[in-house]
């Protein structure tokens, strides 16, 4: 059973199956995805995927500083490798910052 319910950037969030998605778009992709994962042509395709750009530190002063992530909507392996997929509609600057952050660290970004 799907749900809809509105958000900031004026998407709609999809329950399915468990799942929330943050829009139709998202939701569609997996729906896609899901359907090469059953083919077979990918494996291991996982949802709302954190991925730690920077670990947790205590700064000079003592502060204790959380670890900073990305969250990616999908990810899978195929024939070519290790797949990163944002279902991106708004780019966000920290978006913009976390993909070239992770980039730096050779984690490409497939936006869809």
């Amino acid at each position: 059973k799907m749900v809809a319910r509105k958000s900031k950037y004026h998407n709609e969030k999809v329950e399915y199956k468990g799942k929330t998605f943050d829009s139709k778009k998202e939701f569609e992709y997996y729906l896609f995805l899901e359907s090469l994962e059953k083919s077979g042509v990918i494996k291991e395709l996982r949802t709302q995927v954190p991925i730690e750009i920077q670990p947790s530190f205590t700064d000079p002063d003592g502060k204790k500083e959380r670890a900073i992530t990305y969250l990616a909507d999908f990810t899978y392996i195929d024939d070519q490798g290790f797949h990163v997929v944002d279902a991106k509609g708004m780019k966000t600057e920290v978006y913009k910052l976390k993909k070239k952050l992770l980039a730096f660290r050779g984690i490409k970004i497939e936006e869809v």
